[in-house]
């Protein structure tokens, strides 16, 4: 199936709106698995005509999405990776653990973005960034689908060597997400260390429930990210 390609469109408007130009587009994955990080990329790439095929990863195929993260890793002007821990995750809940991640690829960056161009609509990174959240931006923009290829790429690649020694619970299939093969391995063996145990997921395992964990916010101290809105300029 054919898709738009992406554009510089969003990037030319904050560079006229703003006087930015240093733009980085940004993008997340691992948000809704039950295992490993967290990850999000930032990526820099100016306004030249991207990679052919480039769009969201989640249209690719394995084999096109790999080569195109080959072809990226050169092709970008710069791009960073930050993880958050499935620890932090359990700690601090999945919003703030995403400002988290994304802080430690922009500050990874070897310049600073003057302004982020976020995939979604809401802004988990707020103050002090200069954030326009674009919705499907990882298909419409070119910096973040670049950041969406990289960001899977890695993510999956790590997940593959997390699982070497938990081979039933098929990570290099799944990624950590909830498939068939996963939640068997889950029901019979537990968790791993890779595992998120503040997830509703555990609830649904009588025999491994006791190992679920309350998240610190839980109790009344909710991060201030919590539930925070993009906005536009």
């Amino acid at each position: 199936m054919a898709y738009e390609p992406p554009t510089h469109t969003v990037e030319r408007s904050l560079r006229a709106t703003t006087g930015a130009k240093v733009i980085a587009g940004v993008d997340e994955v691992g948000r809704g698995a039950w295992a490993g990080p967290v990850t999000v990329c930032a990526a820099i790439t100016g306004l030249r005509r991207p990679p052919a095929g480039l769009t969201d990863s989640k249209l690719l195929s394995v084999k096109r999405r790999n080569q195109l993260a080959v072809e990226l890793e050169t092709w970008v002007t710069s791009y960073a990776l930050g993880h958050a821990s499935p620890e932090e995750i359990d700690d601090l809940g999945m919003t703030a653990a995403l400002r988290l991640a994304a802080e430690r690829a922009l500050d990874a960056l070897p310049v600073r973005p003057e302004a982020v161009i976020l995939d979604g609509k809401h802004d988990y990174l707020g103050d002090p960034w200069r954030v326009r959240t674009v919705i499907k931006g990882d298909q419409s923009c070119v910096a973040v689908a670049a950041a969406s290829v990289l960001a899977k790429v890695r993510r999956d690649k790590m997940m593959a060597e997390l699982g070497i020694d938990h081979a039933d619970f098929a990570f290099e299939d799944n990624a950590g997400y909830p498939s068939p093969v996963h939640k068997a391995a889950l029901e019979e063996r537990g968790p791993t260390p890779y595992h998120r145990l503040s997830w509703a997921y555990l609830d649904a395992l009588p025999q491994w429930r006791h190992l679920k964990k309350a998240r610190s916010w839980a109790n009344g101290r909710v991060p201030e990210i919590e539930g925070q809105l993009g906005f536009d300029f």
